[in-house]
């Protein structure tokens, strides 16, 4: 099934534009939350690697992840949602799933057709919003996601939040 077509989009996937690893995110989530995505990502049988800074261990619950003391490592859980398509979740917190994928890896109508599955995947089983911005982008300014109310991904920014998200990315560079 596919939810937006790749002319419509194009912008949305140029990593000069958006930067090469956007982020995604789940607001407003619990543990019970990031419980259901570890759930999911072995029920959907995709590849996946769960590391503590450069050890590769098995996959805790997510309780026991995020009852780590802050100064712990950090840890990230890899998951191939399709060949070639990474997305890297990084479990810091139980009020928001944060992840990035790599839009390099998510060209064309293939492409788009591969992270909308994967977001209506994870939206679906959470029955919550799954939002993406730009590289470093504000969160309140989503470009485009998956809505639970419709069932499917859509757009939800233009043009011009892109513009306006590269160009603070593009201050702040010239500031450091």
């Amino acid at each position: 099934m596919t939810d937006l077509r790749w002319d419509e989009v194009r912008e949305f996937f140029d990593p000069d534009l958006m930067g090469a690893l956007p982020d995604l995110f789940v607001p407003d989530t619990t543990v019970e939350d990031w419980q259901t995505v570890l759930d999911l990502v072995r029920a959907r049988g995709w590849q996946w690697q769960y590391s503590q800074g450069d050890t590769v261990l098995p996959l805790p619950t997510a309780a026991e992840v995020l009852a780590r003391p802050p100064e712990a490592e950090t840890v990230s859980l890899r998951v191939w949602p399709a060949p070639g398509v990474l997305a890297i979740f990084r479990l810091m917190s139980e009020t928001e799933i944060d992840f990035d994928v790599d839009l390099r890896e998510l060209q064309g109508q293939e492409g788009v057709d591969t992270l909308c599955d994967f977001l209506r995947a994870v939206g679906s089983e959470l029955g919550k919003p799954v939002l993406m911005t730009p590289e470093g982008g504000s969160q309140e300014h989503p470009v485009l996601g998956f809505d639970p109310v419709v069932s499917k991904v859509v757009l939800l920014g233009d043009r011009h939040a892109t513009d306006r998200d590269q160009s603070a990315r593009l201050d702040k560079t010239d500031s450091t």
